[in-house]
């Protein structure tokens, strides 16, 4: 696809960072502040790139940003699912086809969630890919940001190679059923592999944990159809101790995000504890 210098990735890319103001991606906005519009550093932080990057892409010195660096990118400027698919045509990518996993969050739903301050909140693909987090998440149970993209799934952190190195989670939890909980994440990739029949992203997902997790195979081969909906957790936090939480699974939509949302019985200690992980910070991996 060609693009006259108008028209083109980098001046979209800029035209989109500047109508989105920072108070809808959940940032502070300082007093005085002249851009109405994100910063370009505001953005790089949002996508999970570097400042330099977003310079060269809008100067035009960068014109074929990876697949998953545009997906970053539609999510961080809040685009429409047409904007994100015109996104990507300008970076010489195919659009996300119908019958694959998208990682896409709409406009609405990220206004939503920037909302949701109080409670640690994450956005979770069909595929259990994590795509969003905001701080309180990263506070209670430590930033995603420091692991590789691929350990960011929640089924493969669940279901570790049986042949692989000792298995450090990513997500460190206490339930009162584990086995429920693998069973119910198990079951919910089954449904994902018949409403997203063309993804091969999920294929792959599903092939590594039958090949190198004896239980997942076992959960597998049952052939039971269900979703993640709700549960109870114990989080172990390093600097305030256990935390007990609800985690409630909703769903957007046709494209299956799962959003999930811990939070605590208000005026608990417990709630008392998930306010002080967020002055506290991310636990580092070491903590864990």
């Amino acid at each position: 696809m060609s693009a006259t210098p108008e028209t083109g990735l980098g001046v979209m890319i800029r035209t989109w960072r500047n109508r989105l103001p920072p108070s809808a991606a959940g940032l502070p906005v300082a007093r005085g502040r002249r851009a109405a519009g994100l910063r370009r550093e505001e953005l790089a932080d949002l996508a999970g790139v570097s400042v330099d990057y977003i310079v060269r892409l809008e100067q035009g010195r960068a014109t074929t940003p990876s697949a998953s660096v545009v997906a970053s990118l539609a999510r961080a400027l809040q685009l429409s699912t047409a904007e994100r698919d015109h996104l990507h045509r300008l970076a010489q990518l195919a659009p996300p086809l119908d019958g694959t996993i998208s990682d896409h969050l709409p406009p609405g739903v990220q206004r939503v969630l920037a909302r949701l301050g109080d409670v640690a909140v994450a956005v979770f693909a069909a595929d259990w890919q994590l795509v969003w987090w905001n701080r309180v998440w990263a506070a209670l149970l430590g930033d995603p940001a420091a692991s590789p993209p691929r350990r960011r799934n929640f089924a493969r952190d669940r279901f570790p190679l049986d042949a692989g190195p000792a298995h450090l989670a990513l997500w460190p939890v206490t339930e009162a059923d584990r086995d429920t909980t693998d069973a119910a994440v198990a079951s919910d990739l089954r449904r994902a592999t018949g409403r997203f029949p063309q993804d091969s992203r999920l294929a792959a997902l599903i092939r590594d944990l039958n090949a190198g997790n004896r239980r997942f195979a076992e959960l597998w081969a049952t052939g039971e159809v269900a979703s993640h909906r709700e549960d109870h957790k114990t989080i172990d936090h390093p600097s305030v101790g256990p935390v007990t939480v609800d985690c409630d699974v909703l769903t957007d939509g046709d494209s299956e995000l799962k959003i999930v949302i811990m939070s605590a019985v208000p005026g608990s200690e417990d709630e008392t504890k998930l306010q002080l992980t967020a002055i506290t910070g991310p636990p580092s991996t070491t903590d864990h």
